[in-house]
């Protein structure tokens, strides 16, 4: 159990950091060209950590890298990059705080994970409490940004799932660094082909970007798999939840993370 606890603490650092990157996003940086942003999120975060880790993929995983990078970095990181500009950081938030539940079923059809009783229907009242937010009085719901958090949740959730059933295979460093990289030469080559030159940045829009790759991408993403690698998909989602949006999770039946 201490050992647990300790892979959760480490996991924890991904959303904590991933629910700050929506405010930073939105109110650091343009809104007006999603693919040089997440490309200026992912491929800075690829390239350090491959500049620390060395090491190549062998076999089966330079293909496995590469579609890792397109479902985790370049469809993911552009949809989040439209949600943040157009939803409030809150809503956005609880759009994404569905992903336990897809994480949950998806590990149960995918990897045979069966999830607790109690987590399902934790989840299931975080589903209703997330409709319920969105639409209540006040809710500042638009259709654009809302269908880009559930893309980003759906890909997100295939590209972490996928990652957890090809596990074992080379260092949690070296597959992050990969697909970051992958990723993010992706998101360069469209973003030069439809967008044009990059946006232009003053200090605190450098600053944002150096948030949002370092921390809120490299940080983040080598916590996150490693949390995958250690812990059951069902246990990840349910920190994750409880952490990034404890509102959606009230019920959730993990001790202390109300």
């Amino acid at each position: 159990m201490e050992g647990n606890l300790r892979w959760i603490a480490l996991t924890a650092v991904a959303p904590v950091a991933w629910g700050a990157n929506y405010y930073v996003t939105r109110e650091f940086l343009p809104a007006g060209q999603p693919l040089w942003g997440a490309a200026l999120r992912a491929l800075p975060a690829g390239c350090l950590l491959l500049a620390i880790a060395r090491e190549r993929p062998r076999g089966a995983w330079w293909g496995r890298s590469a579609v890792l990078g397109l479902l985790n970095t370049s469809a993911f990181f552009v949809r989040v990059y439209v949600a943040s500009q157009t939803l409030p950081t809150s809503t956005a938030s609880m759009v994404m705080a569905l992903s336990p539940l897809v994480l949950m079923l998806g590990a149960w059809a995918l990897l045979a994970e069966r999830p607790r009783g109690a987590q399902l229907v934790a989840e299931v009242v975080g589903l209703g409490g997330v409709a319920l937010m969105l639409g209540g009085p006040g809710a500042e719901v638009r259709p654009v940004g809302v269908l880009a958090s559930v893309a980003a949740m759906l890909v997100s959730a295939a590209g972490f799932l996928l990652s957890k059933r090809w596990d074992p295979g080379p260092s949690v460093l070296s597959v992050t660094a990969w697909q970051l990289t992958f990723g993010g030469l992706i998101l360069v080559a469209f973003a030069a082909a439809t967008e044009g030159a990059p946006p232009s940045t003053g200090p605190a829009a450098l600053a944002a970007y150096a948030y949002t790759s370092v921390i809120a991408t490299a940080l983040a993403f080598v916590a996150w798999f490693t949390g995958l690698r250690r812990l059951p998909a069902a246990t990840v989602a349910s920190w994750a939840c409880s952490i990034r949006s404890p509102a959606s999770c009230s019920a959730s039946p993990w001790p202390g993370t109300r």
